[in-house]
């Protein structure tokens, strides 16, 4: 069953909505975004967020120490990591917490998602870009097998059609957005368009 994660929570009226909505997971942005929270912020956050509710941390390039600390006082249940990490990073920063890890990863082509296919994370996530908030071509996808995160230009209009694909996650943040803001409305329409599209 896919499950759904609004990702780029800075606010506590956005962990409100989240709770209220009830997805999966709820991310955090440690690096340089609009949506970017602090170490001490997000550990606000985290202790509002219901306890159901899985969080993820978006690192990019970090300090692996840094990560470990973070992790340390579970303010992150998961380890997204969205810059050049390799599988080298990603076993260094297994000796130091044992915390899931998704390592993103850019899709221009099919050679892209073969590439990483034998990738050490425990999960990929296929994205357009960054916070691009743009699409790319999902009919790359329809030879992997492995479980997957499926993110970039996510929203209202397509969730039906990416839900179609089966991931094991669909991650959502500016399709729930409204002037750069998480849109309470929009949160709670997607993730009941997602449960309904997932009983349906």
């Amino acid at each position: 069953m896919t499950k759904i994660k609004i990702c780029g929570l800075f606010r506590e009226c956005d962990i409100d909505f989240v709770n209220e909505a009830k997805p999966d997971f709820a991310g955090f942005v440690f690096a340089k975004s609009h949506r970017q929270v602090s170490v001490e912020t997000a550990e606000k956050l985290k202790e509002k967020l219901d306890k159901n509710i899985l969080s993820a941390g978006v690192f990019v390039n970090e300090d692996i120490k840094k990560i470990s600390q973070i992790c340390s006082k579970k303010i992150t249940d998961i380890v997204q990591l969205h810059g050049d990490e390799d599988d080298n990073y990603i076993r260094e920063l297994r000796k130091l917490c044992s915390n899931k890890i998704i390592k993103a990863v850019k899709i221009k082509s099919e050679e892209d998602i073969l590439r990483w296919r034998n990738c050490q994370a425990d999960f990929l996530m296929f994205d357009s870009g960054a916070g691009s908030g743009k699409t790319f071509d999902w009919k790359l996808m329809k030879n992997f097998i492995r479980p997957y995160f499926l993110a970039g230009g996510i929203n209202e209009t397509n969730i039906e059609e990416a839900l179609k694909l089966k991931p094991y996650c669909i991650d959502v943040s500016s399709g729930v957005e409204t002037n750069k803001m998480k849109d309470r409305e929009k949160i709670l329409r997607i993730v009941k368009t997602a449960v309904e599209g997932l009983n349906s």
